[in-house]
């Protein structure tokens, strides 16, 4: 399976609609074969999803990643992971031993337990 991860200063990209390097990651039998860094020029969301199958993309693993970019790769065939955060070595590891579905590299805010703010009996 190949994975596209976004790339910035080493760590997934905060946002995949702005980002303009991927990481190609092969994984073959839970291991990691391959290393590519490829740059990923077009910004129309719908370019993107054309260029990354033709790359042999099957997955995503990325930050934020808005609406419409997600629902044209996953139109185009793609499985989309979104709200992950961390460097590579930590995403591509989550991937190959299954943690990257438990929520550990979930950004922050995304997802998970929620804080609920009190109300005193003053209303503030």
């Amino acid at each position: 399976m190949r994975v596209a991860i976004p790339l910035w200063q080493g760590r997934v990209s905060p946002v995949f609609d702005e980002a303009s390097r991927i990481l190609l990651v092969d994984l073959v039998d839970n291991r990691e074969r391959r290393r590519q860094e490829e740059s990923l020029i077009p910004r129309n969301p719908f370019e993107r999803a054309q260029l990354l199958p033709q790359m042999g993309v099957e997955l995503v693993v990325c930050g934020m990643i808005s609406q419409t970019q997600q629902t044209a790769l996953t139109s185009a065939g793609i499985r989309v992971i979104p709200h992950i955060c961390g460097g590579m070595d930590e995403v591509i590891a989550a991937l190959i031993d299954g943690r990257i579905a438990t929520g550990a590299l979930r950004m922050p805010g995304c997802g998970g337990r929620r804080r609920v703010r009190r109300i005193g009996r003053t209303g503030r």
